[in-house]
């Protein structure tokens, strides 16, 4: 907000001029009360009624003019906190820390309807207040003390209003947001939920989070309203006792029957302020509990290491002495998944990683990417620690494919070019190293395809290998495949060893999460990995002698000891 400090001084220039022309008004009612009535003067009023007219038309404009600031101050807002907020919410998540995933836009746009709408308005209007208190008194004490001890009444109630709905408005906040999360849960595994016939327990589950967050909600509405209805009471009553105090006044002499109507809309003016921040609380409360969840997003966002040339990436990857934990997790909460592992990856190697399920291959993939950051010890690009790398420089030289393929709404084109601006030789290149190029001809608009979001038009292995294409985009000189040919039937695969063998022609360093053995031939090394720890690393050749052997089966009593001149066998797993 810094940044908006001209914006605001320009708000409060606009509040200034709007709350002095609402001194037109009284004035008016004053020198028609006390001189056009007593002189008969229809001159004076009509020069009156033109000075005013003309003050209420600026007033107008002023009152446009702020509203449109307002609004694009909200706006502005947004444009300039939004990527903060996406950056860090993906941070955060990668850490298994952060919020629901639309929580945080959620509460962005809650602070910019407070900023652009009404909810703001009172701050600029409400230190008015005083000024007009003081003309008041000018008016006459007695009326002045009248109104102070409204104002003073009104500004009891807005406390009241505070501590009343605060708790309230925030459990049912957080009972909304979990709501929000069960309903987008649902959505997100929609065929699960069709298909075991979920809808019902979701549905419940819902409504009995959703009925907290409305109880709560029901409880503030009716504290508040309570108390917006005493202050409209005190308010309406005010400037009826003004009128009435001030009748008596010009009955005792003491004050004009033009100054006891400028009273009563002299008070109107300086209690409007209050009450609407009353009426408006439940939009104050909601904007700071959204400003605070995106403070705590935003500073809880890492650092973000300077750009700087650096030479081309070579691909030499090392691996020392990483320990990792699940996001969230820490030591005296959690298992570890990566055990203090070390090795390394001579640029232009290709590596397969095998193991049994849950022995940390994925996890493995995510530190060698950056998504995730070991507790202990240190992953290292061209000798640098992956931390050190700017994103901006080393995400085009990474190629990554997932086990889980997620695509982007939008073309084939843009998805293969990961959302910048295509460059149509890459973007072919990329398609046919994934020999995918006929495929995507045969798309309904070919390469300009909207695949829907998440590449919903697309078949699991038809996502897969556009993703394939994604990894190979710009001849990235580091890729990490993990299980790649997951869903890809025997054409797909082969296309993927042909991809493999292309980028280790062109010196690409390859890391492959694999069970199959046709990729795994194209590996120079073997890693396996065993619950966290590396079990074998070293040639391919050498390993497989290791992995492969005679079995010895003990026979059940009774049963004759079958024969098995050995397999070969490669350790499988997810």
């Amino acid at each position: 907000m810094r940044h908006a400090r001209g914006v605001i001084i320009l708000i409060a220039l606009f509040s200034a001029g709007i709350n002095l022309l609402m001194l037109a008004s009284p004035l008016y009612m004053i020198q028609v009360f006390d001189r056009v009535l007593s002189s008969a003067s229809v001159e004076t009023l009509v020069y009156l009624t033109i000075i005013i007219a003309g003050a209420f038309a600026i007033l107008g404009m002023l009152e446009a003019l702020r509203q449109r600031v307002f609004g694009r101050l909200g706006g502005w807002l947004e444009d300039r906190v939004g990527p903060a907020v996406i950056a860090a919410t993906v941070s955060r998540r990668l850490r298994g820390t952060g919020p629901p995933a639309g929580q945080a836009q959620r509460d962005l746009q809650t602070l910019r309807t407070f900023f652009g709408g009404q909810g703001i308005q009172p701050l600029f209007d409400g230190p008015w207040m005083p000024f007009f208190l003081v003309i008041i008194w000018l008016l006459h004490p007695w009326i002045g003390m009248l109104a102070t001890g409204c104002a003073i009444v009104l500004l009891i109630l807005a406390i009241l209003n505070e501590v009343a709905t605060r708790r309230t408005q925030q459990r049912s906040a957080v009972a909304s947001a979990v709501a929000h999360r069960g309903a987008d849960a649902a959505s997100r595994n929609a065929d699960v939920v069709h298909a075991l016939g979920l809808l019902p327990v979701m549905v419940r589950r819902w409504r009995n989070v959703n009925q907290n967050s409305i109880g709560e909600a029901e409880r503030s509405g009716r504290r508040s309203s309570t108390l917006v209805g005493i202050s409209r009471f005190v308010r309406l009553f005010a400037q009826s006792a003004v009128l009435g105090l001030g009748a008596y006044l010009v009955l005792a002499g003491e004050m004009t029957p033009g100054g006891m109507i400028a009273g009563s809309i002299l008070l109107g003016r300086a209690l409007a302020p209050v009450e609407q921040a009353i009426t408006a609380w439940k939009q104050v409360i909601a904007a700071r509990i959204g400003y605070r969840r995106l403070q705590a997003v935003l500073m809880a966002m890492p650092e973000e290491p300077k750009e700087q040339p650096l030479p081309p990436l070579r691909g030499h990857v090392g691996v020392e002495r990483a320990v990792v934990y699940p996001p969230g997790g820490h030591p005296g909460t959690a298992v570890p998944i990566l055990r203090g592992i070390s090795f390394e990856i001579e640029p232009g190697q290709v590596v397969g990683v095998i193991g049994p399920s849950a022995a940390g291959k994925t996890s493995l993939c995510r530190i060698l990417i950056g998504a995730w950051q070991p507790l202990q010890g240190t992953v290292r690009i061209d000798g640098a620690d992956i931390d050190h790398w700017h994103r901006s420089i080393l995400g085009p030289q990474i190629g990554y494919l997932p086990q889980d393929v997620e695509l982007f709404a939008g073309s084939v084109r843009s998805n293969i070019a990961r959302l910048g601006e295509p460059d149509d030789a890459a973007v072919l290149a990329a398609a046919q190293a994934a020999d995918i190029h006929q495929m995507i001809l045969a798309l309904p608009d070919g390469y300009d395809t909207d695949i829907g979001d998440g590449g919903a038009v697309l078949s699991a292995g038809q996502r897969q290998r556009v993703g394939l294409a994604r990894s190979l985009y710009g001849d990235p000189k580091l890729l990490v495949f993990d299980e790649p040919n997951a869903n890809l039937d025997a054409e797909g695969e082969a296309a993927l060893v042909r991809a493999i063998a292309a980028a280790k022609a062109r010196g690409a360093t390859v890391i492959l999460v694999t069970h199959r053995p046709n990729v795994v031939s194209q590996a120079d090394k073997l890693l396996v990995l065993r619950a966290g720890q590396i079990d074998a690393y070293g040639d391919r050749e050498e390993i497989l002698a290791k992995l492969s052997g005679p079995r010895v089966v003990k026979p059940e009593p009774g049963q004759i000891a079958p024969t098995d001149a050995g397999s070969r066998r490669v350790a499988s797993g997810s």
